[in-house]
Formats: C-alpha cells, sequence, structure tokens
C-alpha cells in the first residue's frame, strides 16, 4: 500500500540522531541499519574509505500516527554537503512504477535538479527538487 514518509539527510551522524529519536518517540528500527559499504557504488565512483563504509546507508523507523522517518548520511567525497534545503525530502512509496513515473513526471515540471527514475538494488527510485524548492523522493520497493 503507498504511503509517505519523511527522508533526513545527515552530514555523517545520523546513527547518533537516530538513537536520539529513537527514544524521544519510544520506537525502533524498522530495519537493521544498512551501512555505506553494503551496498554497490555507482559505477566510476571513488573508491570509500573504511570509515565511510560504516556510515548509514539507510535507517527507518515509525514514530506517530503511522509517519514514517528515514535517513543517510550525505559523503562529502562524493561531492554530497548538507544545506537548509536538501536536508529534507518527502518520501513517495509507491505501487507500481506507472504511479512513480506519473508523480515523478508531475512534480518534476520546471524542476531544477533531478536524478531520473532507475533500477536500484531495493527498487526503482528517483528524485526531483521542485519548482518550489521542495524535495521529492519516489519509491516503488522490489517485490520480496
Amino acid at each position: 500500500m503507498a504511503q509517505v514518509s519523511i527522508y533526513l539527510n545527515f552530514q555523517g551522524n545520523t546513527e547518533e540522531a537516530f538513537n536520539f529519536y529513537k527514544r524521544v518517540f519510544n520506537s525502533e528500527f524498522n530495519t537493521p541499519i544498512i551501512r555505506m559499504g553494503d551496498m554497490p557504488g555507482p559505477e566510476g565512483a571513488p573508491q570509500l574509505s573504511d570509515e565511510e563504509k560504516n556510515k548509514v546507508m539507510h535507517v527507518s523507523m515509525p514514530i506517530i500516527g503511522g509517519t514514517r522517518i528515514m535517513a543517510t548520511d550525505m559523503l562529502e567525497s562524493m561531492g554530497h554537503k548538507v544545506v537548509i534545503g536538501n536536508n529534507t525530502t518527502i518520501n513517495l512509496d509507491l505501487d507500481t512504477k506507472e504511479d512513480a513515473d506519473k508523480y515523478y513526471g508531475l512534480l518534476s515540471e520546471g524542476s531544477t535538479e533531478c536524478m531520473p527514475m532507475s533500477q536500484q538494488p531495493w527498487g526503482y527510485w528517483g528524485v526531483c527538487l521542485d519548482r518550489f524548492g521542495i524535495r521529492w523522493m519516489f519509491n516503488v520497493m522490489n517485490k520480496q
């Protein structure tokens, strides 16, 4: 079933932040933390240091009223820098690739930054910064 969640970017302290949020919301992670070193790197990307391999690729947990927060560490070695505007994203977990393509197409009209929809190890994924400066992420998870 489709749902909306909030995706947060941190500059290397995601695990610390989420352990704090775990206490605040008396919650638990949905799954174990996925580390950068657990996933294959993008083709042509520089090799990650051992420290970077231990950074958070993905973490997720429920907070209040069915809302879920998720997060990742941004890596400076990959050219990522957290600034106001790229630290929060509205994530749409959708049921079909057609739905993802539809919402991506509509929300990316007039957008300034996009990662086109593409197949990733976890599913079909894309991101856009809409013309109003709001970041949207689109996911259709692989069927288990």
